[in-house]
């Protein structure tokens, strides 16, 4: 460490080299992720598909709209990637190293690993992925709304950061890991038997209407368009995959109406009760003079970008 020009001990210097780190490990793993999902939706039989139609469930979704779910996911994540490496504002950097991370890194790997253990039909091993999935997510989506917030003087960040990582979360927390748990426990029915589909019609009731619920609360306290879209999505995908039983199939039609119904509700609330906030007072306009550097010490900005 003493021969390298830089002291490696100073915060930038360890923030540029997490940074670093992130450029190289998540897009390989979206890579990976993207490939594993493709062989096994495409090349390998049975495909991902066709194990959700040979297991139809209460709440069996539909396996286009999920595909096309997971393609959106992709794309954010393809956007997400690129603001790795174009970022220059101190804010954002401080975001992708310290509020994901290498979160999303984990969360390709094990949705990779879900993949495979899929089409193979380990149910029991695909929900433990698929609970770590979640926990993992929601670990990354905390952190980013407590430590770093949203803001609208950073819409790259709410667009490319924020907003593929809550899209990637409502995923398994709303469907993939109830409908895997299911089938693990046997809460499913032949596919040659369409006449029981209304078999353990409770069970889907109750996991439809909770995970709604808890999206519903999110989307009310926090006026979250990307978890409306993505609960909306994931309703439609439950109800458009027939047949389905009555205290489901209402459910989803319920909330895929009450999602932009809370949303649209929301926005207009607070743009109603929209106060002025605080003049900030310009900033002092006296700097500082720098000190001469040392040959190893760290000139922060010039490393890790502007504030």
């Amino acid at each position: 460490m003493d021969s390298l020009p830089l002291d490696v001990s100073h915060p930038a210097v360890r923030d540029y080299l997490s940074l670093v780190r992130l450029q190289v490990l998540t897009p390989l793993s979206l890579l990976i992720n993207i490939a594993t999902l493709l062989v096994c939706s495409v090349i390998i039989s049975p495909s991902a598909g066709s194990i959700i139609k040979s297991h139809p469930t209460s709440i069996s979704p539909s396996p286009s709209l999920i595909a096309a779910y997971i393609a959106a996911i992709f794309l954010g994540q393809i956007g997400y990637c690129v603001l790795l490496v174009v970022a220059r504002k101190s804010e954002t950097k401080t975001t992708l190293v310290k509020g994901v991370g290498l979160s999303l890194v984990f969360a390709n790997w094990l949705m990779a690993l879900w993949a495979v253990s899929w089409v193979l039909e380990f149910f029991l091993l695909s929900t433990i992925l698929l609970g770590l999935l979640v926990l993992c997510l929601l670990y990354s989506n905390i952190a980013l709304l407590i430590y770093h917030p949203p803001t609208s003087s950073r819409p790259l960040d709410t667009a490319l950061i924020h907003a593929p990582l809550r899209f990637f979360l409502v995923l398994p927390l709303s469907l993939l890991f109830s409908y895997s748990l299911f089938i693990t426990l046997g809460l499913y029915y032949s596919p040659g038997h369409p006449e029981h589909y209304d078999r353990f019609a409770w069970p889907g009731f109750g996991a439809t209407f909770g995970a709604n619920l808890i999206g519903l609360v999110v989307i009310l306290m926090r006026c979250d368009i990307v978890w409306a879209v993505a609960a909306t999505w994931i309703c439609a995908s439950i109800w458009s995959a027939r047949p389905k039983p009555a205290p489901v199939y209402i459910t989803v039609i319920f909330f895929t109406v009450l999602h932009p119904l809370a949303l649209l509700g929301t926005l207009l609330y607070r743009r109603l009760t929209k106060r002025e906030g605080r003049i900030a007072l310009p900033p002092d306009e006296e700097h500082d003079v720098a000190a001469p550097r040392g040959p190893r010490e760290v000139d922060a900005e010039a490393l890790w970008g502007p504030a």
